[in-house]
């Protein structure tokens, strides 16, 4: 988290803002005290890592078998 003046923060808020988009969170301060947060107000959604259940989720060779023939009917 970055921490900015108030005084830099009247001169950049432009680059500020496009960072704040970019997800990051800026602390306006007076002097060394801090005021206030700049926070995004819809955050950007996490991306998906492949591989991410490595280990933690299996599939066995039964998930690769047909259907049974009464449950295929009830997808139709």
């Amino acid at each position: 988290m970055t921490t900015v003046t108030i005084h830099t923060a009247k001169t950049t808020l432009s680059q500020l803002i496009a960072r704040v988009e970019a997800g990051e969170e800026i602390v306006l301060a007076r002097g060394k005290v801090p005021v206030a947060k700049l926070v995004p107000i819809n955050t950007m959604p996490a991306q998906r890592r492949f591989g991410a259940l490595r280990g933690v989720v299996s599939v066995g060779p039964e998930f690769f078998e047909p259907l049974p023939e009464p449950e295929l009917a009830l997808w139709e």
